[in-house]
């Protein structure tokens, strides 16, 4: 039986999980030509990921799934310790991305852009493996543990919780205030030096569809 707790989840990490590599992706094209990247879609995208699987996602697994798997057995409970870390972490290394971030964009008209583009790229590329690394556990090792111990009864409650908040990315009709901040990160995906490997990494990730004129891509800046 599918639960649609466990498919939200997964098809969430997924859209995560597209959207880091998109990013790196699209870091390791400006590099390759010697260009500087889109700021304003980088800031999108990273805004994606703190307001999204940050604030939405990680806390649905905090708060509704990872208690009831607690108490099965010490290893479980090691396991959602590590998790539960790996959240508060996230929190904060999604902040030092951002500044990062704005420390490239404010000083690339200086001697330091290369250094400081050096900097944001090792911590999108550690952000990157982290979040990959903690996806895998959880997939490997705590849906399959819900899928064999939750009752009926536990399922429908997270059902309709999980079912409350839904990220856009992961195939689902952003609310309208969100529709300029996806415009710009889909506009950004199709304007990249490489768009065959940037639109591979959301291989099986329905992008948000809109209707009405979207904004041009923006020129790289040279």
């Amino acid at each position: 039986m599918t639960h649609d707790s466990l498919t939200i989840i997964r098809h969430e990490h997924r859209a995560l999980s597209a959207m880091l590599r998109s990013i790196t992706l699209l870091l390791r094209e400006h590099r390759r030509h010697g260009t500087l990247p889109d700021f304003d879609a980088l800031q999108a995208m990273l805004f994606y990921v703190d307001e999204f699987p940050e604030k939405l996602h990680h806390p649905k697994e905090s708060l509704l799934l990872f208690p009831k798997l607690r108490g099965r057995s010490a290893q479980t409970d090691a396991v959602l310790d590590r998790l539960e870390r790996e959240h508060a972490h996230g929190e904060c290394a999604i902040r030092e991305l951002e500044h990062a971030l704005l420390g490239f964009r404010t000083m690339s008209g200086t001697a330091q852009c290369e250094m400081r583009r050096d900097k944001f790229e090792q911590l999108m590329r550690h952000y990157a493996d982290f979040y990959l690394a903690h996806m895998h556990v959880e997939e490997t090792q705590i849906l399959p543990l819900a899928e064999s111990v939750l009752s009926d009864g536990e399922w429908a409650e997270l059902d309709a919780a999980f079912r409350m908040n839904r990220d856009p990315l992961a195939g689902h009709e952003a609310d309208e205030a969100y529709k300029p901040l996806f415009r710009t990160i889909v506009a950004a995906l199709h304007a990249g030096g490489n768009v065959g490997s940037v639109l591979e990494a959301f291989a099986g990730t329905a992008l948000p569809v809109y209707t009405g004129d979207a904004p041009a891509p923006r020129r790289l800046r040279p």
